[in-house]
């Protein structure tokens, strides 16, 4: 990776955001939150929102389309509360430490039209007129994982444990996965491409958009680890031109 991948994240970040936010939320901008009542154009934004610009369905069911990866936002358990589904979007981590549901850039304005829009979907007695949102859980003690480790547990359930793009949500998802162990596919695709992909997540690569951003997840060395195990899996390097003194296109 080129020294100046650290701060070439922090752009590609700036860029995703530059789709979906201005300003993202931060992890604890509110202590509380108030549903909105939603117009049926207000509802209508949220649905095409989710479905077809960020990555919700990817791993989440709406109304039968989406991921199985986790719960189906169309039924959920009659105990969620609006204070949860909120705190949820805005600070997945923070409200449950372990969760392998990534951050995703939201301005403070689309965090409450999405979460809105999915406390709709909550039996009446998970609806208040206003909820205070939880605090931020203790982070735990910081752990080294190795690529491995971080595949295994925010990659393979869409490309599939050896990167093979078979994984158990796949069939789930209206664009396959990409096999990260095609030699050929791979072998087209730059380390700056792939990094800009798992940091930003598949929309701004002009991928799908269900492929979720893991640039607020992830450390920088952490999806450098995952490109460098990609290559692994694929026993590839990038294109000539994009190494280290290869020659240009």
């Amino acid at each position: 990776m080129p020294a100046t991948r650290t701060h070439r994240a922090g752009v590609v970040l700036l860029v995703a955001c530059g789709v979906s936010c201005s300003g993202v939320a931060g992890a604890q901008s509110s202590t509380s939150f108030r549903p909105r009542p939603l117009s049926p154009f207000a509802a209508a934004k949220a649905r095409a929102l989710m479905r077809d610009r960020l990555p919700c369905l990817g791993c989440h069911r709406l109304d039968g389309d989406g991921g199985r990866i986790g719960p189906d936002l169309s039924s959920l358990p009659d105990t969620t509360s609006a204070a949860f589904v909120y705190s949820m979007i805005r600070d997945p981590q923070g409200t449950l430490p372990g969760s392998a549901m990534p951050r995703t850039p939201l301005s403070q304005e689309m965090l409450e039209l999405v979460a809105s829009y999915v406390v709709i979907q909550l039996p009446p007695a998970g609806r208040s007129a206003r909820v205070a949102v939880p605090a931020r859980a203790a982070a735990p003690a910081a752990a080294l994982h190795d690529a491995k480790t971080v595949y295994a547990k925010f990659c393979a359930a869409c490309h599939g444990e050896r990167g093979r793009g078979d994984g158990y949500n796949a069939p789930f998802l209206p664009v396959p996965p990409a096999a990260h162990a095609d030699r050929e596919a791979m072998g087209r695709r730059s380390d700056d491409r792939l990094f800009d992909a798992v940091a930003a997540g598949g929309y701004v690569v002009n991928g799908s958009n269900r492929m979720p951003a893991f640039g607020l997840t992830l450390s920088a060395g952490e999806i450098r680890g995952l490109v460098r195990y990609i290559r692994d899996l694929c026993g590839c390097q990038g294109p000539a031109w994009s190494r280290a003194g290869g020659a240009a296109p």
